[in-house]
């Protein structure tokens, strides 16, 4: 039985997590009665060797029978209209952790979460980023202390060859989200993340 819950799962440009956050997206469906797509600007935008934007987008809108939200002004009504029980960012890169640390509102996706926020709902991120324990150290710690900011188990994907870079366990959004949803943060925060 789908959980009677409205979820926003937005998607920043960590182009090659997309397939894992595509398929997180499948079980987050899979569980909540409605799924509402938003994807930063960058990645509707372009093309990558990881697939088309196009075609990322359209397969969003066909899991979640919904039109993707792509600009700004799409996402703040998120906020006024409480759209959302919960919103969930996977993957949410470096750029996006320090924006979302630091209180900059210039992306489909910070504006979703701002918009969000104001109404004192949980906001789930799934951490992708190669600076994770070095430029973006400070902006995860800084985010791991605020109140409706809950993380997905993550961990060092690749210690010998990339040492600093970070990643969400993708296999574990969905219960990440259902713990947000119950205001509590998924145990154990660091694992070993599935390559």
């Amino acid at each position: 039985m789908l959980e009677d819950k409205t979820i926003g799962f937005a998607m920043c440009g960590s182009f090659c997590t997309h397939s894992r956050a595509m398929e997180a997206l499948e079980q987050v469906k899979a569980r909540f009665a409605r799924v509402i797509p938003i994807v930063s600007e960058y990645t509707a935008a372009e093309d990558t060797r990881f697939g088309s934007a196009h075609d990322l987008m359209r397969e969003m809108m066909r899991i979640c029978d919904h039109r993707v939200i792509s600009t700004i002004k799409e996402a703040e009504p998120i906020g006024p209209k409480k759209l959302l029980d919960l919103l969930i960012i996977a993957p949410c890169t470096g750029n996006t952790l320090g924006k979302l640390a630091n209180g900059v509102t210039d992306t489909s996706v910070t504006m979703a979460a701002k918009a969000h926020l104001r109404n004192g709902r949980p906001v789930l991120i799934a951490p992708s980023t190669n600076d994770g324990l070095a430029a973006s150290a400070a902006n995860l710690g800084n985010l791991l202390g605020r109140k409706y900011i809950y993380f997905v188990p993550f961990g060092q994907d690749d210690p010998a060859g990339k040492p600093a870079s970070l990643v969400a366990d993708f296999d574990q959004v969905a219960d990440a989200a259902q713990a947000a949803l119950e205001g509590r943060q998924l145990q154990p925060l660091l694992v070993t993340p599935r390559n």
